[in-house]
């Protein structure tokens, strides 16, 4: 049965569903990729409906390769001046282009996704690097379909894999204390990180950038200007006066212009990447598999250890939702452990009062007026 005339038709070519519309009296042809009618027509109401409101669908939109949104999204991460560029750029040149860089985006498909996966499986990635990979070629197609005129007419559906990979690593004060010895033998640079990451929780990115202009030892604050974190809003904390991240400020300061870099090596030169250090001060202080990042844990821990409010924690390690601070806001068997003794006290105790108010009800003695325990609301 033909279509009423303007609803555009939809054909088979070597079992694979066509569609052929028109627009501004010219007949478009493209081919559905697939040999589901039901396909076509889905598509054939897409463009119906585009042309409609006036969007201009041209057939070069059917040669347009993924390299070409990559180059898109390069100049989009340039333009904006995103910090993970580099690791942008690492992805798509080792792991995407190979796979997917000379195809045509209108091809791109659900199972593209699934074979570049099961691939990525298969070379032993982590479903969390896994992910990072399929969300940037999510990107890429989107900022394709944003395009004027379109580059991408259709978003697959793109399958991302489940991630176990929550860390729970924290240090005890005990540890702490054998990790800042090690530091210290590494430099004061490295000590005075592991003191401000394990007081703020402070990501290593926003340690390692700090400036001397953002210390103020006289009013005793440290400042993280806007645009320089991750959620790109500014923060200030408080130094207490006399203690020792105080005392590391004040030593890391000297001979410096509010312009250097707070944390440098020994020999002046700027910090790019401290992790070989850090992994063998880790590994002789007892805990190889310390990351930097577990400090953050540490901090709100200890912060919510000792009574201070969440809404402030939050405030000063930059968490912007309480359901990421609660990965973060770890608690310790120890933690536990002290707060069901303190129940059993209390229990103890009311058991305890129970007793002698019956006692002397029996004997027909006055009432017991005796205090009741109060169930602390905190471990100290």
């Amino acid at each position: 049965m033909a279509r009423p005339r303007g609803t555009g038709s939809v054909f088979q070519r070597n079992n694979i569903w066509w569609i052929k519309y028109y627009q501004g009296g010219r007949p478009i042809r493209e081919s559905s990729h697939s040999p589901n009618e039901k396909v076509a027509r889905r598509l054939l109401q897409e463009r119906l409906g585009a042309v409609a409101v006036g969007v201009q669908i041209r057939p070069k939109v059917e040669r347009v390769l993924m390299s070409e949104l990559w180059e898109d999204l390069k100049l989009d991460y340039k333009n904006n001046k995103r910090k993970s560029y580099d690791d942008a750029e690492a992805r798509w040149r080792l792991h995407l282009e190979p796979f997917l860089g000379r195809a045509r985006a209108v091809d791109i498909g659900t199972d593209h996704i699934r074979k570049y996966t099961a691939q990525r499986m298969k070379e032993e990635a982590s479903n969390a690097t896994i992910n990072r990979e399929l969300a940037l070629l999510k990107r890429m197609l989107h900022i394709g379909a944003k395009s004027s005129p379109p580059k991408v007419l259709r978003i697959p559906n793109i399958p991302m894999l489940q991630e176990d990979n929550i860390r729970k690593g924290f240090l005890s004060d005990t540890e702490f204390d054998a990790l800042a010895v090690e530091c210290a033998t590494a430099g004061l640079w490295l000590r005075a990180m592991l003191e401000v990451g394990a007081t703020y929780g402070w990501r290593s990115s926003e340690v390692i950038r700090l400036r001397v202009g953002q210390v103020d030892l006289d009013a005793c604050t440290i400042r993280l200007d806007p645009g320089t974190t991750k959620n790109r809003e500014g923060r200030v904390v408080s130094i207490v006066r006399g203690a020792k991240l105080h005392e590391l400020m004040k030593a890391c300061v000297v001979n410096k212009g509010a312009d250097d870099f707070l944390f440098t090596r020994s020999n002046g030169k700027e910090i790019l990447d401290f992790r070989r250090t850090w992994r063998k001060c880790c590994k002789a202080a007892g805990k190889p598999d310390l990351l930097f990042h577990d400090l953050r844990r540490t901090a709100a821990r200890n912060l919510r250890r000792a009574g201070i409010a969440e809404g402030i924690i939050m405030a000063i390690g930059g968490w912007r939702t309480r359901s990421v601070f609660e990965r973060y806001s770890l608690v310790r068997e120890g933690d536990i452990s002290t707060a069901m003794k303190q129940l059993e006290d209390y229990r103890t105790a009311e058991r305890a009062i129970r007793a002698e108010e019956r006692n002397g009800h029996t004997l027909g003695t006055p009432k017991l007026t005796k205090q009741r325990p109060i169930l602390a609301e905190k471990s100290n």
